[in-house]
Protein backbone atom coordinates (compact mmCIF):
# COMPACT_ATOMS: atom_id res chain seq x y z
CA UNK A 1 0.00 0.00 0.00
CA UNK A 2 1.24 3.42 -1.18
CA UNK A 3 1.70 6.07 1.58
CA UNK A 4 0.60 9.81 0.23
CA UNK A 5 1.04 12.31 2.70
CA UNK A 6 -1.65 15.65 2.32
CA UNK A 7 -0.82 18.45 3.86
CA UNK A 8 -3.61 20.93 4.40
CA UNK A 9 -6.04 18.08 4.98
CA UNK A 10 -8.47 19.36 7.08
CA UNK A 11 -9.26 22.35 4.31
CA UNK A 12 -11.50 22.13 1.69
CA UNK A 13 -10.03 20.81 -0.92
CA UNK A 14 -7.39 18.52 1.26
CA UNK A 15 -10.24 16.75 2.75
CA UNK A 16 -11.65 15.79 -0.29
CA UNK A 17 -8.33 14.65 -1.86
CA UNK A 18 -8.00 12.56 1.92
CA UNK A 19 -11.35 11.08 1.15
CA UNK A 20 -10.72 10.27 -2.31
CA UNK A 21 -7.01 8.61 -1.60
CA UNK A 22 -8.46 6.29 1.00
CA UNK A 23 -11.05 5.06 -1.09
CA UNK A 24 -8.79 4.41 -4.24
CA UNK A 25 -6.48 1.97 -1.24
CA UNK A 26 -3.56 4.60 -0.76
CA UNK A 27 -2.53 5.26 3.32
CA UNK A 28 -2.57 9.06 4.08
CA UNK A 29 -0.74 11.04 6.11
CA UNK A 30 -2.50 14.27 6.54
CA UNK A 31 -1.20 17.30 7.54
CA UNK A 32 -2.73 20.51 9.43
CA UNK A 33 -2.27 23.29 11.40
CA UNK A 34 -5.98 24.60 12.04
CA UNK A 35 -5.00 27.59 11.23
CA UNK A 36 -7.67 30.10 12.73
CA UNK A 37 -8.17 32.10 9.10
CA UNK A 38 -11.64 30.71 9.56
CA UNK A 39 -13.16 28.34 12.56
CA UNK A 40 -11.72 25.01 14.11
CA UNK A 41 -14.83 23.49 14.08
CA UNK A 42 -15.38 23.94 10.17
CA UNK A 43 -11.84 21.95 9.67
CA UNK A 44 -13.07 18.98 12.31
CA UNK A 45 -16.06 18.05 10.61
CA UNK A 46 -14.36 18.33 7.16
CA UNK A 47 -11.95 15.81 8.97
CA UNK A 48 -15.05 13.92 10.44
CA UNK A 49 -15.78 11.80 7.43
CA UNK A 50 -12.37 10.38 7.36
CA UNK A 51 -10.61 10.51 10.56
CA UNK A 52 -11.32 7.06 11.99
CA UNK A 53 -10.27 5.36 9.10
CA UNK A 54 -7.76 2.75 9.97
CA UNK A 55 -5.54 4.12 6.64
CA UNK A 56 -5.35 7.69 7.72
CA UNK A 57 -2.99 8.93 10.23
CA UNK A 58 -3.34 12.76 11.53
CA UNK A 59 -0.82 15.06 12.72
CA UNK A 60 -1.65 18.62 13.91
CA UNK A 61 1.72 20.14 12.93
CA UNK A 62 2.84 23.80 11.93
CA UNK A 63 5.29 23.65 8.81
CA UNK A 64 6.32 26.93 9.09
CA UNK A 65 8.69 25.53 11.96
CA UNK A 66 11.62 24.16 11.22
CA UNK A 67 12.00 20.10 11.83
CA UNK A 68 8.14 20.28 12.79
CA UNK A 69 7.80 17.34 10.41
CA UNK A 70 10.82 15.21 12.21
CA UNK A 71 7.96 13.04 14.15
CA UNK A 72 6.24 11.82 11.29
CA UNK A 73 8.31 8.05 10.62
CA UNK A 74 5.98 6.31 8.61
CA UNK A 75 7.35 4.93 4.76
CA UNK A 76 6.12 7.91 2.40
CA UNK A 77 5.86 7.38 -0.90
CA UNK A 78 4.57 11.02 -2.56
CA UNK A 79 3.33 14.21 -0.62
CA UNK A 80 0.82 16.10 -1.87
CA UNK A 81 1.35 19.75 -0.39
CA UNK A 82 -2.22 21.61 -0.64
CA UNK A 83 -0.80 23.90 2.94
CA UNK A 84 -1.09 27.24 2.99
CA UNK A 85 -2.15 31.11 3.54
CA UNK A 86 -4.77 31.35 0.65
CA UNK A 87 -6.15 34.44 -0.44
CA UNK A 88 -5.49 37.99 -2.41
CA UNK A 89 -6.88 40.37 -0.37
CA UNK A 90 -5.62 39.33 2.89
CA UNK A 91 -2.38 38.83 2.12
CA UNK A 92 -1.74 42.29 1.32
CA UNK A 93 -2.71 43.31 4.55
CA UNK A 94 -0.09 40.58 5.80
CA UNK A 95 2.55 39.73 3.18
CA UNK A 96 4.71 38.68 5.69
CA UNK A 97 2.18 36.07 7.09
CA UNK A 98 2.07 34.85 3.25
CA UNK A 99 5.77 34.23 2.79
CA UNK A 100 6.10 32.42 6.34
CA UNK A 101 3.20 30.11 5.58
CA UNK A 102 3.45 29.58 1.76
CA UNK A 103 7.33 30.07 1.02
CA UNK A 104 9.19 29.34 4.38
CA UNK A 105 6.46 26.16 4.66
CA UNK A 106 7.15 24.66 1.34
CA UNK A 107 11.12 24.77 2.08
CA UNK A 108 10.33 22.90 5.04
CA UNK A 109 8.40 20.05 3.29
CA UNK A 110 10.94 20.02 0.88
CA UNK A 111 13.91 19.70 3.28
CA UNK A 112 11.91 17.16 4.91
CA UNK A 113 11.70 15.26 1.53
CA UNK A 114 15.08 15.46 0.78
CA UNK A 115 16.26 14.42 4.68
CA UNK A 116 13.71 11.13 3.75
CA UNK A 117 14.62 10.36 0.73
CA UNK A 118 10.72 10.65 -0.51
CA UNK A 119 11.08 11.45 -4.38
CA UNK A 120 7.48 12.77 -5.54
CA UNK A 121 5.71 16.29 -4.54
CA UNK A 122 2.65 17.36 -6.15
CA UNK A 123 2.49 20.99 -5.36
CA UNK A 124 -0.93 23.20 -5.21
CA UNK A 125 0.26 26.56 -7.09
CA UNK A 126 -2.18 28.88 -8.22
CA UNK A 127 -3.76 30.59 -11.22
CA UNK A 128 -3.40 33.95 -9.35
CA UNK A 129 0.46 33.64 -10.37
CA UNK A 130 -0.67 34.72 -14.39
CA UNK A 131 -1.84 38.51 -12.67
CA UNK A 132 -3.96 40.71 -15.43
CA UNK A 133 -2.46 38.58 -18.12
CA UNK A 134 -3.87 39.81 -21.07
CA UNK A 135 -3.06 36.67 -23.56
CA UNK A 136 -5.94 34.17 -23.29
CA UNK A 137 -6.48 31.56 -22.07
CA UNK A 138 -3.69 30.80 -19.75
CA UNK A 139 -0.78 28.41 -20.71
CA UNK A 140 1.69 26.96 -18.88
CA UNK A 141 4.21 28.95 -21.21
CA UNK A 142 3.08 32.19 -20.81
CA UNK A 143 5.47 34.80 -18.30
CA UNK A 144 4.26 34.86 -14.49
CA UNK A 145 6.90 37.33 -13.53
CA UNK A 146 4.08 39.99 -13.04
CA UNK A 147 2.48 39.31 -10.12
CA UNK A 148 -0.21 41.57 -8.18
CA UNK A 149 -0.70 40.28 -5.26
CA UNK A 150 1.30 38.70 -2.08
CA UNK A 151 -0.48 35.56 -2.67
CA UNK A 152 0.42 35.30 -6.20
CA UNK A 153 4.39 35.78 -5.85
CA UNK A 154 4.33 33.73 -3.08
CA UNK A 155 3.10 30.48 -5.24
CA UNK A 156 5.07 31.87 -7.85
CA UNK A 157 8.24 32.27 -6.02
CA UNK A 158 6.99 28.26 -4.48
CA UNK A 159 7.23 27.33 -7.71
CA UNK A 160 10.62 28.52 -8.02
CA UNK A 161 11.92 26.50 -5.24
CA UNK A 162 10.40 23.46 -6.39
CA UNK A 163 12.81 24.30 -9.37
CA UNK A 164 15.77 23.97 -7.86
CA UNK A 165 14.68 20.92 -5.38
CA UNK A 166 14.63 19.03 -8.80
CA UNK A 167 17.61 20.06 -9.79
CA UNK A 168 19.58 19.66 -6.64
CA UNK A 169 18.35 16.52 -5.42
CA UNK A 170 16.12 14.98 -8.12
CA UNK A 171 12.58 15.83 -6.92
CA UNK A 172 9.82 14.64 -9.00
CA UNK A 173 7.71 17.72 -9.48
CA UNK A 174 4.62 18.55 -10.52
CA UNK A 175 3.10 21.90 -9.97
CA UNK A 176 -0.36 22.21 -10.21
CA UNK A 177 -2.18 25.81 -10.52
CA UNK A 178 -5.64 25.68 -9.38
CA UNK A 179 -8.34 27.98 -10.85
CA UNK A 180 -11.09 28.81 -7.95
CA UNK A 181 -12.44 25.54 -6.63
CA UNK A 182 -15.52 25.62 -5.48
CA UNK A 183 -18.03 22.54 -4.24
CA UNK A 184 -19.12 21.63 -0.77
CA UNK A 185 -17.22 22.21 2.12
CA UNK A 186 -15.54 26.09 0.47
CA UNK A 187 -14.31 27.99 2.36
CA UNK A 188 -16.44 30.41 4.11
CA UNK A 189 -14.65 33.63 2.97
CA UNK A 190 -14.91 32.81 -0.69
CA UNK A 191 -17.70 34.43 -3.32
CA UNK A 192 -20.19 31.65 -3.95
CA UNK A 193 -20.00 30.35 -0.15
CA UNK A 194 -20.42 34.20 1.31
CA UNK A 195 -22.87 34.83 -1.53
CA UNK A 196 -25.16 31.87 -0.81
CA UNK A 197 -25.35 32.63 2.31
CA UNK A 198 -26.00 36.54 1.93
CA UNK A 199 -28.46 35.95 0.05
CA UNK A 200 -30.68 33.43 2.22
CA UNK A 201 -30.23 35.87 5.02
CA UNK A 202 -31.93 38.77 2.43
CA UNK A 203 -29.16 40.94 3.02
CA UNK A 204 -26.62 42.59 0.10
CA UNK A 205 -23.82 41.47 -1.90
CA UNK A 206 -20.95 43.44 -2.59
CA UNK A 207 -20.06 43.25 -6.35
CA UNK A 208 -17.08 44.91 -6.83
CA UNK A 209 -16.55 46.36 -10.57
CA UNK A 210 -18.96 46.00 -12.99
CA UNK A 211 -19.72 42.40 -12.85
CA UNK A 212 -17.41 41.56 -15.65
CA UNK A 213 -14.73 40.30 -13.87
CA UNK A 214 -14.46 36.39 -14.70
CA UNK A 215 -13.08 33.18 -13.08
CA UNK A 216 -12.48 29.73 -14.18
CA UNK A 217 -14.48 28.04 -11.77
CA UNK A 218 -13.64 24.16 -11.22
CA UNK A 219 -15.85 21.88 -9.40
CA UNK A 220 -13.96 20.11 -6.38
CA UNK A 221 -13.96 16.81 -7.84
CA UNK A 222 -12.21 17.65 -10.98
CA UNK A 223 -9.57 19.49 -8.89
CA UNK A 224 -9.24 16.10 -6.84
CA UNK A 225 -9.20 14.42 -10.15
CA UNK A 226 -6.34 16.45 -11.33
CA UNK A 227 -4.35 15.95 -7.76
CA UNK A 228 -4.72 11.90 -8.47
CA UNK A 229 -3.78 11.79 -11.61
CA UNK A 230 -1.10 13.97 -11.00
CA UNK A 231 -0.15 11.77 -8.40
CA UNK A 232 -0.20 8.80 -10.37
CA UNK A 233 1.88 10.51 -13.37
CA UNK A 234 4.79 11.12 -10.55
CA UNK A 235 4.66 7.39 -9.66
CA UNK A 236 4.86 6.22 -13.01
CA UNK A 237 7.84 8.49 -14.43
CA UNK A 238 11.33 9.95 -13.07
CA UNK A 239 12.84 12.70 -13.69
CA UNK A 240 9.87 14.68 -13.66
CA UNK A 241 9.24 18.78 -13.25
CA UNK A 242 6.31 20.00 -14.96
CA UNK A 243 3.80 22.64 -14.19
CA UNK A 244 0.15 22.38 -15.40
CA UNK A 245 -3.48 23.88 -15.14
CA UNK A 246 -6.27 22.37 -13.80
CA UNK A 247 -8.90 24.36 -14.93
CA UNK A 248 -12.39 24.32 -16.52
CA UNK A 249 -11.38 26.42 -19.18
CA UNK A 250 -15.05 28.38 -19.28
CA UNK A 251 -14.52 31.53 -17.16
CA UNK A 252 -18.04 32.48 -16.04
CA UNK A 253 -18.88 36.76 -15.36
CA UNK A 254 -19.10 37.62 -11.89
CA UNK A 255 -22.53 38.88 -12.82
CA UNK A 256 -23.70 35.64 -13.92
CA UNK A 257 -22.13 34.39 -11.06
CA UNK A 258 -24.76 36.36 -9.14
CA UNK A 259 -27.55 35.10 -11.36
CA UNK A 260 -26.74 31.04 -11.24
CA UNK A 261 -26.81 30.95 -7.32
CA UNK A 262 -30.05 33.34 -6.83
CA UNK A 263 -31.48 30.61 -9.45
CA UNK A 264 -30.76 27.68 -8.02
CA UNK A 265 -31.36 28.89 -4.50
CA UNK A 266 -34.39 30.69 -5.63
CA UNK A 267 -33.58 33.94 -4.16
CA UNK A 268 -33.69 37.37 -5.36
CA UNK A 269 -30.11 39.22 -4.93
CA UNK A 270 -29.59 42.50 -3.32
CA UNK A 271 -26.52 44.09 -5.36
CA UNK A 272 -24.00 46.48 -3.81
CA UNK A 273 -21.90 48.02 -6.34
CA UNK A 274 -18.67 48.38 -5.25
CA UNK A 275 -14.97 49.77 -6.98
CA UNK A 276 -12.40 46.60 -7.88
CA UNK A 277 -10.03 45.55 -5.11
CA UNK A 278 -6.74 46.44 -5.04
CA UNK A 279 -4.85 42.96 -6.15
CA UNK A 280 -7.82 41.42 -7.92
CA UNK A 281 -7.51 39.83 -11.73
CA UNK A 282 -9.88 40.78 -13.82
CA UNK A 283 -10.29 37.12 -15.09
CA UNK A 284 -9.09 33.93 -14.84
CA UNK A 285 -8.96 31.45 -18.17
CA UNK A 286 -7.08 27.95 -17.86
CA UNK A 287 -5.60 26.42 -21.20
CA UNK A 288 -6.05 23.12 -19.87
CA UNK A 289 -4.75 20.98 -23.02
CA UNK A 290 -1.31 19.94 -21.16
CA UNK A 291 -2.97 18.59 -18.47
CA UNK A 292 -4.93 16.84 -20.52
CA UNK A 293 -1.88 15.41 -22.62
CA UNK A 294 0.32 14.94 -19.92
CA UNK A 295 -2.49 13.15 -17.36
CA UNK A 296 -5.50 12.87 -19.08
CA UNK A 297 -7.12 15.52 -16.59
CA UNK A 298 -10.46 16.00 -18.09
CA UNK A 299 -13.36 18.01 -15.74
CA UNK A 300 -16.75 17.27 -16.19
CA UNK A 301 -18.49 19.51 -13.73
CA UNK A 302 -20.02 22.26 -15.19
CA UNK A 303 -20.98 25.41 -13.15
CA UNK A 304 -24.46 25.51 -13.28
CA UNK A 305 -24.62 21.61 -11.75
CA UNK A 306 -21.12 22.39 -9.60
CA UNK A 307 -23.49 25.13 -8.00
CA UNK A 308 -26.87 22.89 -7.75
CA UNK A 309 -24.65 20.72 -5.82
CA UNK A 310 -23.43 23.14 -3.65
CA UNK A 311 -26.85 24.88 -2.99
CA UNK A 312 -28.24 21.25 -2.12
CA UNK A 313 -24.92 20.69 0.66
CA UNK A 314 -25.05 24.37 1.94
CA UNK A 315 -29.33 23.72 2.57
CA UNK A 316 -28.44 20.48 4.41
CA UNK A 317 -25.04 21.12 6.20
Amino acid sequence: MRSIVVTGCAGFIGSHLSEKLLQLGYKVIGIDNFDPFYPKKTKEENLSGFIHNSSFTFHELDLRIDSSLDCIEDHIDLVVHLAGKAGVRPSIEDPQGYIDSNISATRNVLDFMRKKGIKKFAFASSSSIYGNNKEVPFSETHNVDRAISPYAFSKKSCEVLNHSYHHLYDLDIINMRFFTVFGPRQRPDLAIHKFLKLMQNDQEIPMFGDGTMARDYTYVSDTVEGVVKSCKYLFEHENVFETINLGNSYPILLSEMIDIIAKKAKCEPQINHLPMQAGDVDQTYADISRAKALIGYNPKVKFEEGIERFVAWFNNK
